[in-house]
C-alpha cells in the first residue's frame, strides 16, 4: 500500500512537471512593490543574475517606483520612491501649512533559502529595511509550481500582517523582544531599525496562485493581508482577496492591472530585461580586400571592420604580435573572438597574440618585451589628431525631491573627444534643456553641514533653463610609466559642480586580484549657471583606493577608500558590486566620516546604490542614494583608472 502511493505520487510529479514553471522569465512578473510576486504579496520566485526590472505603480492612494535588480541568481533588492496622496507631508519650518503630498523612499531585499524541488522554492524578505516604516514589513514565502498554475503560501509581519486569520508570533518562543513591534516612526528615516523585523505579537499567513494562459496573459489572485488603513491609508478592506491580470505586450514590457481589496484599482507597467537577450552578441563582418592585398593588409582592415584599431604588428618565429586599441566591445571573449576571425580570414598561418590598450594604458600584455625586441616590425600607425562628437536626446531626471514626486529635463546633449595623441583627450559635455519642471524646486536643503557641496542641488537644476550648460569640459592624459604603473593626469570642469585639477594612481598587476592606489584634486565649486564663473569654496580632496575582485572566493567586486571629501570631512567609503559579461552592473556604497550622527542628521550616514543596463543596446548608467547630503561626498569622475582597465580583464 505505502509502496503503491509511493509510485502514484512519483507519477504525479512526471505527469505535471512542477519545475516547468520556475523562475521563468515570462511567467513570472512584479507586483505593485517591484518585487517579483503576485498584486501586493510576494513570491519565491528570482531571475537570472544581472536581470534588471523597473516598475511603475499607480494607485489609491499611493504612487511607487522601483527599481529592482537581481546581482545574484538568490537575491532581490530593490529601492523605491512614492507619493501618498492626500497624506500632508510637513517639511518643517519650510511648509507650515503641509499643502504636498507625502513622499518616502526605502530599500527592500528577498533572499532565497531554498530552490524548487519535490518541495517548494523559500525566500525571505525584508521591504523598507531602513525607511520611515510606512511600508515596513517582512515574510518568509514558498512557491510551487504545477505546470502554467503557480501556488505561493507565507507568512507576513508589519505592513503584511493585516489578516483578521492572524496567530501569535511563532518567533517568540525563542525570545519575548519578538512580541513587541516598535510602534513609532523614523519620519526622517534612513536608520536600520533590526528590532522591527519579524516582531509583533501576531502574525499572518497569506496565499496566492497564478496562471499563466499563454506567454502574454498572466491571471493572478491573492488573500491580500495589507494593513488597512495603517500608515499608508488604504482603503478598509470589502474584501479578502485581491485579483487581476498581466500582459505581456513585448517580453521586456509588462502592464497589469489589479483589483485590490475590493475597494480600489491598481495599474502597474514593468520594464524587465532577460539577461539571455542583453548578452552581447557580434555578427563578425566582412571586409572588402583587392587581390594585390597583403594577408597583413587584409588583417588589419578586417579588425578596422569589426571595430578594433591596430597600433602595431610584430612578426616572429613562431607567433605574430598585434597591439591593439578600442573601446566599443564590451569584454575580451569579443575582442579575442574576432581576432581570430581576422586573422583566419586574412590567411596568417601563425598564431596571433595581442596586447589591448586603452588610452595608451597597458590593459592587457600578451607578448613581453624580449618579444618585440626580437620580431620585425610589420605595421606601425602613425598618431594622428581625431575629432568624434554626437549629439542626442538626454533625459535627465530628479528624483525624491520633498517638493513634488518626480522631476526631470528633456535636453539636447552634445558629446565631443578631441585626442591630441592616444594618451591625451580634451572631452566636452554640453547640454541645452528644451524642457524641464525644476523651477519648481524651492525648498531649500535641510543639511546643517557647514560647505554645501551637495545639498545645493536644486539651485543648479533650476539653472537648466538658462541656457547652454557645460556639464563637462576637461582634458586627460594617461601614461603607463612602467608596466602594472598607470597614471591619469586630469584638469578641466569636471563635473556640473566642480572644476578641478588633479592626478590618480594605480598599481594594478596583469592577472593579479588586487590593485592598490591613490587619487587628489584641488577643486572649486562652480557658479549656480554652470558655465565658467566659480563661487569660493574650494577644497583638496583625495582617497587611498583598494580594490579587490576574485569571483572564485567572493562572487562580487570590493572597493575601499579612505581619504578627505569634498566638505573637508575624512573617512572610508565602502563600494561592493558585481559585474557582468553582458555589460550589467550592479553596487552598493556607504560612505563613513568624522561627522557626528547628530551633525549629519536623517539617514546617519552617506549610502546609495547604481547600476549600469544594457537597454537597447547601449549602458543606461544610474546611481541613486536616498539623501543629497554634503558630508561623504565624492568627485563624479567620467574615468577611473581601475573602472578602465578592469572592464576589459575577465571576470573569473
Amino acid at each position: 500500500m505505502i509502496k503503491g502511493s509511493k509510485v502514484g505520487y512519483l507519477s504525479f510529479l512526471l505527469l505535471f512537471n512542477p519545475n516547468i514553471y520556475t523562475d521563468n522569465f515570462l511567467y513570472n512578473t512584479f507586483n505593485n512593490h517591484g518585487s517579483i510576486g503576485l498584486i501586493n504579496l510576494p513570491t519565491a520566485r528570482f531571475y537570472d543574475e544581472s536581470s534588471f526590472g523597473l516598475t511603475i505603480y499607480d494607485g489609491n492612494p499611493d504612487q511607487k517606483i522601483t527599481m529592482s535588480s537581481f546581482p545574484f541568481d538568490w537575491l532581490e533588492a530593490s529601492f523605491f520612491y512614492v507619493n501618498i496622496q492626500d497624506k500632508p507631508y510637513c517639511i518643517y519650518e519650510f511648509d507650515p501649512v503641509c499643502n504636498q503630498d507625502y513622499k518616502d523612499k526605502g530599500f527592500n531585499f528577498k533572499l532565497r533559502l531554498k530552490e524548487e524541488g519535490i518541495w517548494p522554492a523559500i525566500a525571505i524578505g525584508i521591504n523598507d529595511i531602513a525607511g520611515t516604516g510606512y511600508y515596513s514589513s517582512e515574510y518568509i514565502v514558498g512557491s510551487y509550481g504545477i505546470n502554467k498554475t503557480d501556488f505561493h503560501f507565507g507568512l507576513g509581519w508589519g505592513q503584511l500582517n493585516g489578516s483578521k486569520e492572524n496567530f501569535t508570533n511563532p518567533l517568540g518562543k525563542l525570545n519575548d523582544s519578538f512580541y513587541e513591534r516598535p510602534s513609532d516612526l523614523e519620519d526622517r528615516g534612513g536608520q536600520f531599525q533590526p528590532s522591527r523585523y519579524f516582531s509583533g505579537k501576531t502574525v499572518s499567513p497569506f496565499f496566492g496562485v497564478t496562471h499563466a494562459i499563454n506567454e502574454q496573459f498572466l491571471l493572478k489572485l491573492e488573500y491580500d493581508t495589507t494593513v488597512t488603513p495603517g500608515k499608508v491609508g488604504y482603503k478598509e478592506a470589502a474584501q479578502d482577496f485581491s485579483f487581476g491580470f498581466d500582459f505581456n505586450l513585448t517580453k521586456n514590457f509588462t502592464i497589469g492591472i489589479s483589483t485590490d481589496r475590493g475597494n480600489s484599482t491598481s495599474i502597474r507597467f514593468i520594464y524587465k530585461n532577460d539577461p539571455q537577450i542583453s548578452k552581447p552578441r557580434y555578427e563578425y563582418k566582412d571586409s572588402n580586400h583587392k587581390e594585390t592585398d597583403s594577408n597583413y593588409v587584409r588583417f588589419i582592415r578586417n579588425l578596422s571592420e569589426n571595430g578594433i584599431g591596430v597600433n602595431k604588428i610584430l612578426e616572429g618565429s613562431d607567433q605574430v604580435g598585434v597591439q591593439i586599441s578600442q573601446f566599443r566591445h564590451p569584454n575580451l571573449d569579443i575582442i579575442d573572438e574576432i581576432i581570430k576571425r581576422a586573422s583566419y580570414d586574412a590567411g596568417l598561418d601563425k598564431p596571433v597574440k595581442a596586447n589591448l590598450t586603452i588610452a595608451d594604458l597597458k590593459a592587457r600584455t600578451a607578448f613581453d618585451e624580449s618579444f618585440e625586441q626580437n620580431s620585425k616590425l610589420i605595421y606601425q600607425r602613425q598618431v594622428k589628431k581625431k575629432f568624434k562628437t554626437n549629439t542626442r536626446l538626454e533625459f535627465r531626471p530628479f528624483l525624491a525631491s520633498r517638493e513634488e514626486f518626480f522631476k526631470g529635463a528633456l535636453m539636447i546633449e552634445n558629446v565631443s573627444e578631441y585626442s591630441f595623441l592616444d594618451n591625451f583627450f580634451f572631452s566636452s559635455n554640453i547640454k541645452y534643456s528644451l524642457a524641464d519642471n525644476f523651477d519648481d524646486l524651492k525648498y531649500p536643503p535641510v543639511d546643517t553641514y557647514p560647505a554645501q557641496v551637495r545639498s545645493d542641488i536644486k539651485d543648479y537644476l533650476i539653472n537648466y533653463d538658462k541656457g547652454i550648460i557645460i556639464g563637462r569640459a576637461q582634458f586627460d592624459y594617461y601614461l603607463s610609466p612602467k608596466r602594472n604603473h598607470h597614471v591619469m593626469l586630469t584638469g578641466g570642469i569636471l563635473e556640473e559642480m566642480f572644476n578641478g585639477i588633479g592626478f590618480e594612481y594605480l598599481y594594478f598587476k596583469e592577472g593579479s586580484n588586487y590593485a592598490v592606489g591613490f587619487e587628489m584634486f584641488e577643486v572649486k565649486k562652480r557658479d549656480y549657471e554652470m558655465r565658467f564663473d566659480t563661487l569660493d569654496y574650494k577644497n583638496v580632496t583625495g582617497h587611498l583606493n583598494f580594490y579587490y575582485r576574485n569571483y572564485k572566493r567572493i562572487p562580487f567586486d570590493a572597493k575601499i577608500s579612505y581619504g578627505e571629501y569634498l566638505a573637508g570631512d575624512e573617512g572610508i567609503t565602502i563600494d561592493l558590486s558585481r559585474s557582468f559579461a553582458n555589460g550589467t552592473k550592479f553596487g552598493i556604497f556607504a560612505s563613513f566620516t568624522d561627522v557626528s550622527t547628530e551633525q549629519f542628521g536623517e539617514g546617519s550616514f552617506d549610502k546609495g546604490i547604481y547600476f549600469n543596463i544594457p537597454v537597447f543596446g547601449n549602458l543606461i548608467n544610474y546611481s541613486w542614494r536616498p539623501l543629497t547630503k554634503d558630508p561623504g561626498a565624492k568627485l563624479v569622475r567620467k574615468n577611473t583608472l581601475h573602472d578602465l582597465l578592469i572592464r576589459f580583464r575577465p571576470i573569473n
